[in-house]
């Protein structure tokens, strides 16, 4: 472990792009507050209840996908850079803490809100030394989450009526703003050739956390049948939990849909540029797919509410829409078998209410059963082109291969 100075604080090209251990552990503290958010998510008795337990959701996300991409653009084996991850791991744990307890606002505020500071003024001022483009990145983005984390405190401070307005407004801020290439006066966006040097350390990273994060699939509906008793419906929603894990877990990593292994600049950027946004998707409704289980496993019988088919259905059309969006954006193919069972999902949610809940779920796994079958399907009939193709270092079957930063 090296102290850092200015020049060395950012990636070298011949670097390691393995995660190192801090950053995994780093991972399952984020993976802790899903599993949170879901089950906070389950508790929630109305529609309007769910809407701050998402706003929350993607604060979490935020907070581990910008801090991903500083560990691929610095090098994480820096003391400074592990620094920013271990105060980045407290703030997950403040945050998570608040989820738990219902706790004041202002702990989740501030849970958030340091971290990014820390990290923007820990950049800046090692940086300073040597003014080149890696100094004006961290002032871009430390500027805009000045800007975002005024509405972020302030919120906090406001009564509820008014708090989650003022919430709404800064998560769309530190989403927009990243869209946007973190316009900033005098310094001008983010350069597009700083997303074309993304290295594979951040495919790794996406790839990591999605496959942490599907356990809570699992994880969550086990906490709940800890509580009961194992009759014959409950088990059989058990199982139904761990096929859906396997099957989301076959669906990203092994699915048809070849995500491109290039060079080319343009597929690149759009790839670092796309990933946070599709992978919140995919991330989403594995959250919702977790509180699903966790209310079946509770009650498999009787009817299934309209919130709870939405929860149960709509996540996995969720992550099944996060999925196709960014195998068809970077490779301008569109998987169509997935498109058809995405409509299926969504077609099927008005007639299932008088279903009892594990029937439901079995009828989701039916369903991802049959994306995975049409994925091994498309799989055999692109091969020999594909594989023709990464002989001349073409495209492979990675769908983490590109997947890229935020800002």
């Amino acid at each position: 472990m090296t102290t850092g100075g200015s020049g060395e604080l950012v990636r070298r090209p011949s670097g390691s792009t393995r995660a190192t251990l801090l950053e995994l552990l780093f991972d399952v503290v984020f993976v802790a507050a899903l599993a949170l958010i879901s089950m906070q998510l389950a508790d929630r008795g109305s529609w309007p209840g769910i809407a701050p337990v998402v706003l929350m959701l993607m604060a979490v996300w935020w907070t581990w996908s910008i801090t991903s991409t500083t560990t691929d653009f610095y090098d994480p084996d820096q003391r400074p850079i592990q620094a920013i991850l271990m105060v980045t791991m407290l703030g997950a744990v403040v945050t998570a803490a608040s989820l738990a307890a219902d706790a004041h606002p202002l702990v989740f505020a501030v849970g958030y809100v340091v971290p990014h500071l820390f990290r923007g003024v820990v950049l800046v001022s090692v940086l300073h030394l040597r003014r080149h483009q890696a100094e004006e990145r961290a002032a871009r983005f430390f500027f805009w989450f000045l800007v975002s984390g005024v509405f972020w405190i302030g919120g906090a401070l406001l009564p509820d009526a008014v708090r989650w307005t003022v919430w709404t407004v800064a998560v769309t801020i530190d989403y927009v703003s990243a869209a946007v290439r973190y316009p900033t006066p005098r310094l001008g966006r983010v350069p597009n050739m700083q997303y074309e040097r993304t290295t594979a350390h951040l495919g790794e990273r996406y790839q990591q956390f999605v496959i942490l994060a599907l356990g809570d699939v699992i994880l969550v509906p086990t906490l709940e049948i800890s509580r009961a008793d194992f009759t014959g419906a409950r088990s059989i929603a058990f199982l139904a939990a761990f096929a859906t894990m396997l099957l989301l877990w076959q669906i990203y990593v092994l699915g048809a849909g070849e995500i491109a292994r290039t060079t080319a600049p343009r597929v690149l950027r759009r790839a670092t540029r796309l990933a946070p946004y599709t992978h919140l998707a995919m991330l989403s409704g594995v959250v919702g797919i977790a509180a699903g289980f966790d209310l079946v496993v509770e009650r498999p019988t009787g009817d299934t509410p309209a919130r709870w088919i939405g929860l149960i259905l709509g996540g996995p059309a969720l992550f099944l829409l996060g999925r196709t969006v960014f195998t068809y954006r970077i490779l301008g193919t569109m998987p169509w078998h997935r498109v058809v069972w995405l409509l299926v999902l969504v077609a099927a949610m008005p007639w299932l209410g008088r279903w009892p809940p594990v029937l439901v779920t079995a009828f989701v796994v039916l369903v991802l059963a049959g994306v995975v079958v049409g994925d091994a399907m498309r799989g055999r009939s692109t091969g020999p082109r594909s594989r023709s193709r990464s002989g001349a270092g073409g495209p492979r079957d990675h769908p983490g291969a590109t997947a890229g930063q935020s800002g």
